[in-house]
């Protein structure tokens, strides 16, 4: 059975390939058997994309447990300073506080962080559907694409961004305080 590739690659090279090309994939084909020779000589190396993506994961992983217990930690420290110096707070009231002043990470309805810039649109949008701004084919592009998108949004937006877009929906803060929220609340 012939390598559909190696066909392909022998037909380039018999029939288009010009003086110039046939240089360079001459010296491919020298570098190829260097790496061939001097990889097959230590026996089978492991994929380094296989390698370097398990390392990835690992190092994530070891990043993200190591930021959930440095959140905890700061979160506890932040309740027992509220008890301390406002006990006139009830529990609801000082989760709040902390949930403002520490939001739990900028996650999705699956638990997936959504990078800054993607939650950025989906904020803009959002607003932009709810005030009655939106062109009329960006919506009909967007309920093509995910159905019922106002409330997956909503869904997918961390409490701390719920309560800011509630809050100027409602003319409770201004744009002005809005965008500021919204910074502070993403950590940019």
């Amino acid at each position: 059975m012939t390598d559909p590739g190696l066909l392909q690659a022998l037909d380039y090279i018999l029939n288009r390939s010009n003086e110039a090309s046939a240089e360079v994939l001459a010296q491919a084909v020298i570098k190829r058997r260097r790496d061939l020779s001097i990889f097959g000589t230590l026996g089978d190396l492991p994929d380094p994309q296989i390698t370097a993506k398990e390392l990835t994961e690992k190092i994530n992983s070891g990043i993200s447990s190591s930021m959930e217990g440095m959140r905890k930690s700061v979160r506890e420290m932040m309740v027992r300073i509220l008890k301390e110096h406002a006990p006139e707070l009830n529990k609801k009231q000082i989760n709040e506080l902390c949930d403002a002043w520490l939001p739990d990470g900028v996650k999705n309805s699956a638990g997936a962080s959504l990078p800054n810039d993607v939650l950025l649109s989906m904020i803009e949008q959002f607003i932009s559907f709810s005030r009655g701004e939106m062109n009329e084919q960006v919506d009909k592009n967007l309920r093509e694409q995910m159905g019922a998108w106002p409330s997956r949004y909503w869904d997918a937006f961390p409490p701390v961004i719920r309560r800011i877009v509630t809050d100027f929906l409602k003319d409770k803060i201004t744009d002005k305080e809005f965008k500021q929220k919204i910074v502070i609340a993403l950590g940019l």
